[in-house]
């Protein structure tokens, strides 16, 4: 039997595919400002129907708008049909996706939509079907052909419309000028939000966890700090000002130079010039900065005073990295 070409295959669904999104730009028109315009300034639900792959793309597109700072959710136009017209009211705006813009499902419910929403707009390829003739704002899409090589399987019109999705939901995003925090604010409980919230006083070490001798501790007294608190470190204060550190990189400097360490007073050996950072830090910028000075630990400041430190450690275990 003979092996059938799998690769290139895959390579012309690929093209003909990227060539559907490409021709995307040139299909644009004023009603996608329109659309824009309306869900931007509209205190109503954006709301997204579509049946088959035109509803799981319409469900991924809602998604994708409802994470980006756009009120959003997903209703199938059957579901709609049987008691779920009752989550739209006069401020909604309904976008319905349709590749021929003949589904009936959706046909079935226009009056019902028209009567109780504030818009509706659609995403069609025939700029004359009832849906695209029925809405207010008619949004034209065409791929010239699927990947299918029956042109039969929804391939490049879905791909065309998940990226119309992708496109307006960043469109809006821009507008509203969406920050990390924003996005952080949607995506608690993923690691991309836990980078964006988890500030370094979230994950320090704090109180009586953090090892610090004075600046008179004999080296190997301080070592006996290091090794209970198990960061690898030690803060040299003077009083309650932190002026050095010792870590396990001096302890080998230590070593390699031969320092006794039941004569030799802390102070004499310490780092004096070491990396601090503020508490309200991300702890992703704080690994940053770590892993830019090859360094595993840093001292947490609150202003002129000491309240932590944070290791790579933490970082690790909290999933920050």
């Amino acid at each position: 039997m003979k092996k059938y070409n799998y690769i290139a295959s895959a390579r012309r669904t690929f093209k003909i595919e990227s060539d559907a999104i490409k021709s995307l730009s040139k299909q644009l028109d004023t009603n996608f400002t329109s659309l824009c315009d309306q869900v931007r300034f509209n205190d109503g639900k954006f709301i997204i129907m579509g049946v088959g792959k035109s509803g799981h793309i319409g469900q991924k597109i809602s998604a994708t708008l409802s994470s980006t700072g756009t009120g959003s959710i997903f209703i199938h136009p059957t579901e709609a049909a049987h008691g779920d017209m009752g989550l739209i009211d006069k401020n909604d705006i309904v976008l319905l996706i349709s590749n021929s813009g003949e589904t009936d499902e959706i046909i079935n419910i226009i009056p019902s939509l028209k009567r109780l929403s504030f818009k509706i707009a659609s995403l069609t390829s025939n700029k004359k079907s009832t849906i695209a003739r029925s809405s207010d704002i008619p949004i034209i899409i065409n791929s010239e052909k699927e990947a299918c090589p029956l042109n039969l399987a929804p391939t490049s019109s879905t791909t065309s419309a998940l990226a119309f999705g992708d496109a307006l939901a960043i469109a809006l995003l821009e507008s509203k000028g969406f920050t990390k925090t924003d996005f952080a604010s949607s995506h608690p409980a993923g690691k991309l939000g836990k980078k964006l919230i988890t500030q370094v006083q979230h994950i320090m070490h704090k109180g009586k966890d953090i090892p610090s001798v004075g600046q008179n501790t004999l080296l190997s007294k301080a070592l006996i700090e290091i090794t209970e608190k198990n960061l690898g470190i030690t803060l040299i204060k003077n009083k309650s000002k932190v002026i050095g550190i010792f870590t396990d990189g001096d302890l080998r400097r230590c070593l390699n130079e031969k320092i006794d360490i039941n004569k030799t007073k802390i102070r004499d050996v310490m780092t004096k010039k070491f990396k601090k950072i503020d508490f309200n830090t991300l702890a992703i910028d704080a690994a940053e900065l770590m892993e830019k000075n090859k360094i595993f630990t840093l001292v947490v400041m609150k202003g002129d005073k000491n309240v932590g430190i944070i290791s790579m450690h933490d970082l690790i275990q909290a999933r920050i990295i």
